[in-house]
């Protein structure tokens, strides 16, 4: 089984890896890394789907799926599962879907092995002195996706545990803001004045902030308390209800359940999903904030223009899943409004960096340079 899931996962990365490989572009390490980053979004957008039509325990074991390597040698016991339980969490279309988020998991492991190679080996070619191909980055994503994986697999045999599930959301945002700045450092970027250094504390507070309502979102998502408020922008009326906190913010329990074994209480979903709204107020806040500010700064202008669109438009599609009784396409695209959000974030704080500097992407000069 295991050796059948190595060589699915080696041939879903292979058509990513082709496309760059007969691509023009001549900097193919550069767009193996952005590629990886795209799909890496769509490991997050898939992850969502999966996760919104219950489909985390479609194979209720890891890495296959009753111990084969995907559904359809899995099928007579998918199938059982099914008949015995009609609207439970394992049938053949949920197994698919957690497979297929697997299988596209898998591949991102594989592009970044490749990253990995193809830097340890270029950096021993030149001896140190290329430092677009420093292999430590790489490695660290290694690492990271690893530490994924991990908390991937505790998703399926921890039955879906809240805190489990929230931190593997968390590592797959933080894995794809990774990629972010790698693809940032291998990238020309127009010159930014010094000034723009003034934001890089603000746009450092701005990621902190999304990165705390990014664990909330995932808190409420995991819990299943997206519709425990289900008027705005009140909340049962009132502007601060009946809430649960102990018992909602307890980490260390089952799916539904208190720590102490009883079922979640409406005030307890409440308090979950009244903390995400309320401090996505402090998040729109500051980064609109910030977005008019960089607007303002030249080589900044176009990340903040897409900042103040994303975040209003996310702000929308929040306040929307409300009043349209959570619809499927429009929870996925609040999940990846989130992710665009941390790209752009991840990718002011690279440029706010630089601010001043000769040469936007240093790494990429010397590299022109040695050849």
């Amino acid at each position: 089984m295991l050796i059948q899931l190595a060589i699915t996962g080696l041939l879903v990365a292979l058509l990513p890896l082709s496309m760059v490989w007969v691509s023009e572009d001549p900097d193919k390490f550069r767009k193996l890394v952005w590629v990886s980053l795209f799909l890496t979004f769509d490991l997050i957008m898939f992850g969502a789907f999966t996760r919104l039509t219950d489909s985390g325990l479609g194979c209720p074991d890891w890495p296959g799926c009753y111990g084969e390597a995907n559904p359809f040698q899995a099928h007579a016991d998918i199938k059982a599962a099914e008949t015995a339980m009609p609207s439970g969490p394992v049938t053949v279309m949920k197994a698919w879907i957690e497979m297929i988020h697997r299988y596209l998991a898998m591949s991102i492991g594989v592009l970044i092995i490749a990253l990995m190679a193809i830097a340890w080996r270029r950096w021993k070619r030149s001896r140190g002195t290329a430092a677009k191909f420093s292999p430590w980055f790489p490695t660290v994503l290694f690492a990271f996706v690893c530490l994924q994986g991990a908390f991937g697999a505790w998703t399926v045999t921890m039955k879906l545990q809240p805190i489990i599930v929230t931190i593997h959301l968390l590592l797959g945002m933080l894995l794809l803001a990774l990629f972010t700045w790698l693809g940032a450092r291998l990238t020309d970027h127009p010159p930014v004045p010094q000034s723009a250094a003034a934001l890089r504390v603000p746009a450092i507070l701005a990621t902190i902030l999304l990165v705390i309502q990014l664990a909330l979102g995932g808190w409420v998502s995991s819990n299943y308390a997206t519709l425990a408020c289900e008027d705005f922008p009140l909340c049962h009326g009132t502007l601060v209800p009946t809430m649960d906190f102990a018992n909602g913010f307890a980490l260390w329990r089952d799916l539904g359940m208190t720590a102490t074994g009883d079922l979640l209480s409406v005030d307890a979903l409440t308090a979950i999903h009244w903390a995400h709204r309320f401090f996505a107020y402090a998040v729109v806040i500051v980064v609109a904030w910030l977005a008019l500010k960089a607007r303002k700064i030249a080589g900044l202008q176009k990340t903040a223009r897409w900042l103040l669109i994303m975040i209003v438009l996310q702000f929308l599609t929040g306040v929307s899943t409300v009043f349209l009784d959570f619809p499927l396409l429009l929870a996925v695209l609040h999940n990846g409004g989130a992710a665009v959000l941390l790209f752009l974030l991840t990718m002011l704080n690279y440029k706010v960096r630089i601010a001043g500097r000769a040469g936007a992407n240093p790494a990429a000069a010397e590299l022109s340079r040695v050849g």
